[in-house]
């Protein structure tokens, strides 16, 4: 009975394993990681520089646009204009448009990786069985915790923080492409096999339609929990309104810290309300 409580007692050395491997990973590709971190980080950069050129009005007037082309509700461009002209008066703009910027470039990782992927796994049924697993871990797993491997690979920036950001927020692209592809009723791709589509044609003209709705729910969460990711992102040299909140929590400063997550919270339910599906006429509500 000993040996079996001397094997028992035995540590088994998971986080070793993980630091060599991170290590080897890191000494034999480290100027190809580095190229990297510096060819987005200047696509990002560019990104958000070209934002910040655009006047804080003209800005606002355009995402106003596109709320009341979207929606045609008077009441919902109010609402963003009035939470917009607010966070330009608290003088978080800059900060602002910084935070869209990584928003906007993680939801399009999110999309170009996550729906493809959902895809495939309505494919491949047994796809989805090895990938489930996958996508708990990396939504229940800290954000710290591979925050720190990002950060040894790629180093201070924006990059690290878009990247953890989009290890966080992809799993409900996945999930939800997945979910709305196997929603598909069977009489639907019968009629399409029926009329000689292709499966490409399958998939564009009858399976995509079909589960938009999903999809779009999915992007939606994505663009949400990359919303949630901007503080932790702060904390590895990501630029946006992670920066004030750090800041205020360091300095003791809790009037910086209310005012910058305020205009955290009015950033999420801006981008809420213009990418809410729009109701039939006459149901519409801001």
């Amino acid at each position: 009975m000993e040996w079996i409580l001397d094997i028992l007692t035995q540590k088994i050395p998971l986080g070793t394993w993980v630091k060599d491997l991170v290590e080897l990973v890191k000494d034999e590709f480290f100027y190809e990681f580095r190229a990297f971190s510096d060819g987005f980080g200047f696509l990002i950069n560019g990104f958000v520089e070209l934002l910040e050129m655009i006047p804080p009005l003209a800005l606002i007037a355009l995402i106003c646009a596109i709320a009341y082309g979207l929606h045609r509700s008077w009441r919902l461009v109010a609402l963003i204009a009035a939470g917009l002209l607010l966070i330009l008066n608290l003088g978080y703009w800059i900060y602002t448009v910084q935070t869209i910027g990584l928003v906007l470039f993680s939801t399009v990782v999110c999309i170009i990786v996550g729906v493809p992927v959902g895809i495939l796994a309505a494919r491949r049924r047994w796809l989805y069985k090895v990938l489930r697993p996958i996508l708990d871990l990396m939504q229940t797993i800290p954000p710290f915790v591979y925050l720190i491997p990002t950060l040894m690979l790629f180093g201070l920036g924006v990059v690290p923080g878009l990247i953890s950001t989009v290890i966080f927020a992809i799993p409900p692209s996945i999930r939800l492409t997945y979910l709305g592809i196997t929603s598909v009723p069977e009489q639907l791709v019968e009629a399409g096999k029926a009329f000689g589509a292709t499966r490409l044609q399958l998939l564009f003209k009858v399976e995509l339609p079909h589960a938009m709705p999903t999809i779009m729910a999915g992007i939606t969460q994505c663009i949400m929990l990359s919303l949630s990711m901007v503080v932790i992102a702060a904390l590895v040299g990501a630029s946006g309104l992670g920066n004030p909140v750090v800041r205020a929590m360091f300095q003791m400063k809790p009037d910086m810290g209310f005012e910058a997550g305020l205009s955290i919270v009015i950033i999420a339910i801006v981008l809420d309300r213009i990418l809410r599906r729009a109701e039939p006429a006459g149901t519409q509500r801001s």
